[in-house]
């Protein structure tokens, strides 16, 4: 009926498509969509349209992007033990320390537990990458990119 190839139409309903979905997924304004549509061209009636169809379907496509979110465990509690193999029959004076976690999460009610074991240095390792990571969670790039995500 449009007499036009289908890959076009397929181009355009997928742009479309991101087009609203990250729009909603930014909730960005009536004036932010206005500009981002505006630069691509089309007659001020068409962008209006755009912008009636972005106000009218942005509630819906934030509850449905919330729905197909992957729902990841929740911290739930932590157990944990120092073990030290301070001799075997073969090294009469040796010092083997071992750190025992048993970590409690939740994931959709469901309470699940994971063991693991590490040596101490191991574990020092990764409380410090884990504090840069805390560290990096302050800066002003990362503040933007979570306050977007949102």
């Amino acid at each position: 009926k449009l007499n036009t190839d289908v890959d076009t139409i397929q181009h355009c309903v997928e742009g479309l498509t991101y087009l609203l979905t990250e729009s909603s997924k930014l909730m960005i304004s009536e004036l932010d969509f206005q500009d981002s549509i505006h630069v691509l061209g089309f007659s001020d009636e068409l962008n209006t349209l755009l912008l009636q169809l972005y106000l009218d379907s942005r509630k819906e496509l934030r509850s449905v992007l919330s729905e197909l979110a992957p729902k990841l465990p929740s911290y739930h509690s932590l157990e944990w033990r120092l073990d030290v193999q301070l001799a075997s029959r073969s090294l009469r004076q040796q010092i083997k320390p071992t750190v025992t976690i048993k970590l409690h999460l939740n994931q959709n009610e469901d309470q699940t537990a994971q063991v693991l074991q590490t040596d101490p240095s191991t574990l020092l390792h990764l409380i410090q990458q884990l504090e840069q990571a805390l560290g990096e969670m302050k800066t002003n790039h990362c503040r933007r990119i979570v306050r977007n995500m949102k």
